[in-house]
């Protein structure tokens, strides 16, 4: 079997090869470059992640790729975020890179070559008679399922997840033990694409700024000042420059460029019972929508559940939730599962 893994420099990408090659595979071991190195102002490192991926390349005796797809990447992902951000929302460039660059552009390029795609995703695929399935992962922790689950079933039916049955001190051990220069290198965070660029300057460049009013929601008062609704999401506590808090952002209005926010540490209109989708994407064939059924659902990448009722209402799909769920924000992905399987079921866009 041919399999093409995909490997950034991280600690679990890496060790997916020598798992891979314990069991007799050769994988060819692809880099892909999407940060925007060539960009005026940015500054997204790639040499220290070539680097690593070339040394266990090397070490396990395996051909080694570097693919650019810096250009596929600004025009689908980066494209994505700006817009999604000058409409008001949340983006989630993660889950659509794994879509539209990881198993999208790199399948269209590469895929008649090979057999499967592995990759350090902590999840799971579920094979049966029946096809392909989304597991989650051993360690709930570090599942991402949350970013695979918008992909599609021809794309599942083609990975691999060599790390997805293990903790991630197992990963870390099996690092050391093996000597890869990945084993304590941190985990990355933020946004793949920006390197150490800061969110917020990354969007002032496409966006700009607009002054608006800070507004506590309860009262109608006036607390302050932004520079654009755009720059604040749902749920944000930090960056907002008023003293008396915390204060969290709850609502924002785009036509007036107001931002609402309310006091404390659980302030009551952070919460919502209802959770409508757009854009829902199943990830098998066989899976379709009830006009009510039980869910497991999340809103954000975290180890819990919720539980809640997926209705079909004319054309709008809504999670009910019996339990109050704060911080839905429009624009990132509701994340629906299997109500007592480990296996996800697909995910929607959270509308406004």
């Amino acid at each position: 079997m041919e399999i093409a893994s995909l490997v950034s420099g991280g600690v679990d990408s890496s060790v997916t090869i020598p798992l891979l090659r314990e069991q007799g595979y050769e994988p060819v071991i692809f880099y892909i470059k999407i940060g925007m190195e060539d960009a005026p102002g940015f500054d997204c490192p790639s040499e220290e992640d070539v680097e690593i991926t070339s040394y266990i390349a090397h070490k396990y005796g395996c051909h080694f790729v570097i693919v650019d797809l810096q250009k596929e990447y600004w025009e689908s992902v980066v494209a994505y975020t700006i817009d999604a951000v000058k409409k008001g929302l949340t983006p989630n460039p993660d889950v659509m890179c794994n879509r539209l660059i990881k198993f999208g552009a790199f399948e269209e390029r590469f895929g008649n070559q090979f057999d499967k795609v592995s990759t350090g995703h902590y999840a799971q695929v579920i094979e049966n008679e029946q096809g392909f399935f989304l597991g989650t992962a051993a360690d709930a922790v570090k599942d991402q399922t949350y970013f695979l689950s918008h992909i599609t079933y021809p794309q599942l039916s083609k990975l691999m997840f060599p790390v997805g049955g293990l903790l991630k001190p197992e990963v870390r051990s099996l690092a050391e033990k093996m000597r890869l220069p990945s084993a304590q290198r941190p985990d990355s965070q933020g946004i793949c694409f920006l390197g150490k660029v800061n969110y917020n300057d990354f969007i002032r460049r496409y966006t700009g700024e607009k002054e608006g009013p800070i507004v506590e929601l309860e009262t109608g008062k006036i607390l302050g000042k932004h520079k654009g609704f755009w720059f604040h999401t749902i749920g944000q506590r930090k960056g907002l420059g008023l003293s008396g808090g915390p204060w969290f952002v709850v609502q924002k209005d785009i036509n007036e460029n107001i931002v609402y926010v309310s006091n404390g540490y659980d302030p009551i209109a952070q919460y919502r019972h209802e959770i409508p989708l757009t854009d829902v994407q199943l990830l098998h064939p066989s899976f379709e929508l009830a006009h009510e059924m039980e869910v497991r659902f999340k809103i954000r990448h975290q180890p819990e559940f919720n539980h809640g009722t997926l209705k079909i209402e004319g054309e709008k799909v809504v999670i009910y939730s019996p339990q109050a769920i704060s911080g839905v924000a429009p624009g990132q992905f509701g994340v629906l599962y299997h109500p007592t399987e480990n296996y996800c079921l697909g995910s929607g866009v959270i509308d406004s």
